[in-house]
């Protein structure tokens, strides 16, 4: 080995500057070490899988036919309503009216006195009545009678059907419809009732509004009627019957009066007490005198049979008098006289006083039919429109928008649902 390759050979055994050993040293030393035998590797556990990449949307049948649902469901009908609304809708004015049952008392005398008085006072429930009234057929038909509803609400139904009513109407269909063009607002509490007619001219509205508060003050007027005369005919009723039974007492009491000839039992018992004490006296100077003359005549004297005569005759007369006051004849005996004329006596007052409380009732009957009144009062005359204020354009446009939206959005919904499930 010459001296040149062996200063090579060394040249690149020796370590660099670094420390680090050469190439050349570092392979003879992996060969004289042994190296540790590597872990083999363990499985790795696959995450997620891996989605393919997403290709590019493209349109496709089913999202034609969304969109073409759209537009017949929510699109056309919009555009049908905006255009029917713009083009064929005719104006329409209301009119708008208040009003209220009021009861009218005038205070009487007790009233006054007692400051009880009650001047003005609300009814509810005639308010409930007219409340009902206002919407029932019979109203209808007595303002189609005086205003010819289906002329007036009939006149537009070639270029405005859904807002008209047609004009061969029969009168459920006009009841149907006054339900539209009449609305009523009421408040139980306080009775009061906001009214407000719609019309498709303000004068028409007006009109509408002023018959409806006239028919209503007509029936008002005759409930008022009705009861009045109800109250008369039970306080009428009453004093005729208090006058029958009366009048019954009466010619009873007189009838026994005749039959008896005895207008006052307790009179004629007095008189008849007087005869007897009268009969008494003449019994007792009778035999007195009938003593004395026994005494002083001889036997056989004409005069004592005369006074024994007369002494008999006395007290047969007493007897006869004394039979009337008991166990005599039922014609001429004096209780029962007395009794029945007593019980006569008690029916005739007792129907006295019967036909003078009913004389009352009815005299206070007619006093309250006359003094209480019911009426009326509007505190809001029907109004006259200046514009036009239904049909409600762009609130009916918005509610057609957003039920269809809604309608095809849940059909939506409900298709793709069934078609993921397959």
């Amino acid at each position: 080995m010459t001296a040149q390759s062996l200063g090579t050979h060394l040249k690149h055994d020796q370590p660099d500057s670094s420390g680090a050993a050469t190439p050349a040293a570092s392979q003879d030393a992996s060969k004289d070490t042994p190296r540790p035998k590597a872990a083999a590797p363990k499985p790795a556990r696959p995450s997620s899988p891996i989605a393919p990449p997403a290709g590019r949307a493209r349109l496709k049948r089913r999202h034609l036919a969304l969109a073409l649902s759209f537009v017949l469901a929510v699109v056309l009908p919009s555009l049908t309503a905006a255009w029917y609304l713009w083009t064929q809708a005719q104006d329409q004015y209301a009119s708008h009216m208040g009003f209220t049952v009021r009861r009218e008392e005038a205070p009487s005398a007790v009233d006054l006195i007692g400051g009880l008085a009650s001047l003005s006072s609300s009814s509810s429930s005639d308010s409930d009545v007219l409340y009902e009234f206002i919407q029932s057929q019979e109203l209808v038909k007595q303002v189609d009678e005086a205003l010819d509803l289906r002329a007036l609400y009939s006149r537009h139904h070639d270029d405005d059907p859904m807002f008209s009513l047609a004009p061969d109407a029969s009168i459920e269909d006009l009841v149907n419809y006054w339900q539209r063009v009449v609305q009523i607002s009421y408040a139980p509490g306080t009775g009061l009732i906001e009214l407000k007619s719609l019309a498709f001219t303000p004068e028409e509205a007006q009109a509408v509004a002023t018959e409806i508060f006239r028919q209503s003050t007509r029936m008002i007027n005759a409930l008022s009627a009705i009861a009045r005369e109800d109250t008369m005919r039970y306080a009428r009723e009453e004093l005729a019957l208090a006058q029958q039974q009366l009048t019954e007492a009466r010619q009873a009491l007189t009838a026994y009066r005749t039959q008896n000839q005895i207008v006052d039992p307790s009179a004629d018992i007095q008189i008849q007490m007087g005869l007897l004490t009268t009969l008494q006296q003449q019994l007792g100077n009778e035999l007195i005198d009938y003593d004395l003359l026994r005494d002083n005549a001889q036997p056989g004297d004409p005069r004592i049979a005369q006074a024994e005569q007369r002494i008999a005759a006395i007290r047969s007369r007493i007897e006869q008098e004394r039979s009337k006051f008991g166990g005599g004849d039922p014609a001429t005996d004096y209780p029962t006289i007395v009794a029945e004329f007593e019980r006569l006596t008690v029916e005739r007052q007792f129907a006295e006083q019967k036909y003078t409380g009913a004389l009352s009732n009815f005299d206070t009957a007619q006093a309250e039919a006359q003094r209480q009144s019911r009426y009326l009062a509007a505190f809001v005359q029907p109004t006259l429109a200046e514009r036009a204020e239904y049909p409600r354009r762009a609130l009916i446009m918005g509610l057609v928008v957003l039920l269809s939206t809604v309608a095809w959005s849940i059909l939506a919904l409900i298709y793709y649902s069934l078609r993921d499930r397959k």
